[in-house]
């Protein structure tokens, strides 16, 4: 037993499925078929006792309204109209009180009808074996005046036998072929509803020896199949974007870190060769290294944030931020830090809402968008913070009158490393990571973000955000 069932859980799912789709099959058809040979059968049975019924009702009605004495004169009228109603295979007979035989008529009944069990109520059918032979005997009380004896109806049910029997030959046969046609109907369906999901091995395959770009060949049927193939696409869709971004990252924070490496590099070597007895040199080159290592010390800053903003969300509850009272305290704080720009927060409309973000979360978001406006702001220096409520969402927009960004940068300026002024890169600090950063940040608490911007006009960013009721996570 125990070996058996380590063969079944071994073998394929395709040969499972036609075995147990096959047995279904096969049991489904067995219950037909008995179900349709007992009705027949019953059927049969019932219409042969009917007949015999019928038969006996009529005999007896004939002898009681004729009041037979079953004597001399009496017995040919009475042969004559049994003949008349007897059926074919069939024997009809009177008998005495004693069982002696006092008229008997027969139609293609084989002779000799021998000695038949007597029921234990007249008017009840029964059916017994004798040589071989089917008989469906019934009797029947006769008392007529002086007379009592017995009316005995024998159908032969041989022609009825082997009917059934053929019958069940037909259906033994039919079963054999059931079993085939279902082990092979059962094939067929595993076949086809494994079909997808060996495509979808195969490419699995694929996708081990050639890459990510191969993907399911999708069919026409929009069923769970399909459902379920699509989304594996859309999985590899991901799975691939992920993998690029991954790629470009690595070689985008290789570049980053190239360059000041390579700087403090160079100068170390000329101070070894022959600068450290010079003190201008010396102090040109170290002044140079602390520039560079406070590059590189930003870079790896704002890396460690941008792999918190995409790590997953704080486990418990947090409590939901303030819009209105983080925006004026970002907008004072920023007024502190740059002294030469005009800042002005826009918060009646968001006052008495709270939106699902951490409030450092918020504060970190809008600490990026105002040090880009003010980054990209050197002539006009105003930037305007704008807090409204749109559909069910908090939305946040920072503006300034800056430098903007060309249409054909718009769709990029969101990658990370992406800077849109690179020449100018230097001169105004940073590394491309910051509205990446606030770009995850939104999107981790189910917000948006997108920029609007006219170049040498300004930048409008707007980030929307859930609102929630105030008292949330309190």
């Amino acid at each position: 037993m125990r070996k058996l069932t380590r063969t079944w859980l071994h073998l394929p799912i395709k040969w499972k499925l036609t075995l147990w789709s096959s047995l279904l099959l096969f049991l489904l058809f067995a219950a037909y078929n008995a179900v349709q040979y007992v009705y027949v059968e019953q059927w049969m049975i019932k219409r042969e006792k009917t007949g015999v019924q019928q038969t006996m009702r009529a005999a007896l009605n004939y002898f009681l309204e004729n009041e037979f004495a079953f004597k001399g004169a009496d017995l040919a009228p009475i042969r004559g109209f049994l003949e008349r109603i007897n059926g074919q295979n069939q024997g009809i007979r009177v008998l005495d009180a004693n069982g002696s035989v006092i008229v008997s008529v027969s139609n293609g009944l084989s002779g000799g009808w021998g000695e038949m069990p007597r029921s234990a109520a007249g008017g009840e059918i029964a059916g017994t074996w004798q040589r071989s032979e089917n008989l469906l005997i019934m009797r029947s009380p006769l008392t007529i005046f002086e007379f009592t004896g017995t009316i005995e109806i024998v159908r032969n049910t041989e022609d009825f036998a082997e009917l059934i029997a053929a019958f069940s030959r037909v259906m033994l046969l039919c079963g054999l072929g059931a079993v085939f046609l279902s082990g092979f109907g059962g094939w067929m369906l595993a076949r086809q509803v494994l079909k997808p999901l060996q495509s979808m091995s195969d490419t699995i395959r694929k996708i081990n020896r050639k890459g990510l770009h191969e993907r399911v060949p999708l069919g026409g049927n929009q069923d769970e199949i399909y459902t379920l193939m699509s989304m594996f696409n859309n999985m590899m869709d991901q799975v691939e974007r992920s993998f690029l971004q991954q790629k470009q990252f690595v070689e985008d924070a290789s570049h980053e870190l190239r360059t000041p490496i390579a700087i403090i590099e160079g100068h170390l070597a000329m101070l070894r060769r022959w600068g450290k007895n010079d003190p201008a040199i010396l102090e040109e080159s170290l002044d140079a290294s602390i520039h560079e290592l406070a590059r590189l010390k930003g870079l790896v800053q704002e890396l460690l944030a941008l792999s918190r903003a995409e790590a997953a969300l704080p486990e418990g509850e947090w409590p939901a931020a303030d819009p209105a009272e983080t925006i004026r305290q970002i907008v004072r704080n920023s007024a502190v830090v740059f002294p030469t720009f005009r800042f002005e927060a826009v918060t009646d409309k968001v006052t008495g809402v709270a939106v699902g973000i951490p409030e450092q979360q918020l504060e970190q978001i809008l600490h990026i968008l105002i040090d880009n406006s003010v980054k990209y702001s050197p002539d006009r220096k105003s930037v305007r913070v704008t807090g409204t409520v749109r559909d069910g969402q908090v939305c946040i927009q920072v503006s300034d009158q800056g430098a903007g960004i060309p249409a054909s940068e718009l769709t990029r300026v969101l990658d990370r490393f992406y800077r849109v002024d690179k020449a100018r890169s230097g001169e105004q600090g940073g590394h491309g990571l910051g509205l990446a950063i606030a770009k995850r940040l939104v999107e981790r608490y189910d917000g948006t973000i997108k920029i609007e911007s006219v170049e040498h006009e300004g930048t409008t960013v707007t980030v929307l955000l859930p609102a929630v009721p105030p008292n949330n996570g309190n």
